[in-house]
């Protein structure tokens, strides 16, 4: 039997959830399950795998994140993001275990020019933001200890994400065209990971939140807009293998799409600063740590 607590992942093979795993290895027995070994959108699976594994702590960063796809599959979206955290949470009470859940800057509508607060009234434009904020409620309603973290445009060097899309296509394509009427704040997991488990603080034989309950908003600091974003990849690729010439800005209308996004997603992480000492770095300064960590 192991001595050290057991923690149950969501998403285990995602972008965040493979990052959390590698920073608990060493202190935690971690269960980082995928799609295969935990299905978010069946509530008995959720259940069973809970009583299977008795976490001492619940971290779920798995969800439905296919934003467009969302609105014609808004029932499996809410299945995933609104009802899972929830039983994740009743689950968690029962067990007498702290839950960090992953939320999105995409609760807000954009209509902001300042970054978002937490005490913000959150009004999504899309499917996957109604989704992802009835999940933060079911879990707050729960009555597990729980603390809820928002953040933003995820990238890594794993999995599908528009760091990698655009790699792929600075390498094919002469002219790539990019909406730059949208402004939020790119944001490298690892990280994020690692300032998210400051949630916890020392991983022990009983973990428990070393901060108060509730919403935090954890991103980058900075802004740029999905253009600015690309230009900063495009510049990234060896000229060597780069056949882009152009990174054309574009309007979002330009590149319409089924799911509405908001024109400004900026987060403001004052709160998490305050009562960890610890903030995210500059999303360009950030970057260049990403890219000196590229494999080879």
């Amino acid at each position: 039997m192991s001595a050290k607590p057991r923690v149950l992942i969501t998403g285990g093979e995602g972008q965040l959830g493979f990052e959390l795993a590698r920073a608990l290895q060493e202190t935690a027995e971690v269960f980082a399950l995928d799609r295969q070994a935990l299905d978010l959108a069946d509530p008995d699976a959720i259940i069973d795998r809970c009583r299977e594994i008795q976490p001492a702590l619940i971290l779920n960063p798995g969800a439905y994140t296919a934003v467009d796809k969302a609105e014609s599959e808004a029932a499996l979206a809410g299945a995933i993001n609104a009802r899972a955290p929830g039983i994740l949470g009743e689950e968690a009470r029962r067990l007498g275990a702290p839950v960090v859940h992953f939320s999105t800057d995409y609760v807000f509508d954009g209509a902001s020019s300042i970054a978002y607060r937490e005490t913000d009234e959150p009004h999504p434009q899309s499917e996957y933001g109604r989704s992802k904020l009835a999940g933060e409620q079911a879990l707050a309603q729960s009555g597990a200890e729980q603390v809820t973290f928002r953040t933003s445009w995820l990238y890594s060097h794993r999995r599908q994400n528009f760091y990698r899309t655009m790699t792929k296509l600075a390498r094919e394509r002469e002219e790539l065209r990019v909406v730059a009427d949208q402004v939020g704040a790119p944001t490298w997991v690892r990280p994020l990971a690692s300032c998210a488990l400051a949630a916890i603080g020392r991983v022990g034989p009983r973990p428990a939140l070393a901060i108060a309950p509730g919403v935090y908003h954890l991103s980058a600091q900075g802004q740029t807009s999905w253009h600015g974003f690309a230009e900063a990849i495009v510049e990234s690729v060896p000229p060597a293998e780069r056949r882009v010439r152009r990174v054309t800005p574009i309007a979002s209308h330009e590149y319409p799409t089924a799911a509405r996004r908001p024109a400004f997603s900026v987060l403001d992480n004052s709160k998490f600063e305050a009562a960890t000492g610890l903030a995210l770095s500059d999303w360009r300064d950030a970057f260049q740590s990403f890219l000196a960590d590229r494999p080879h």
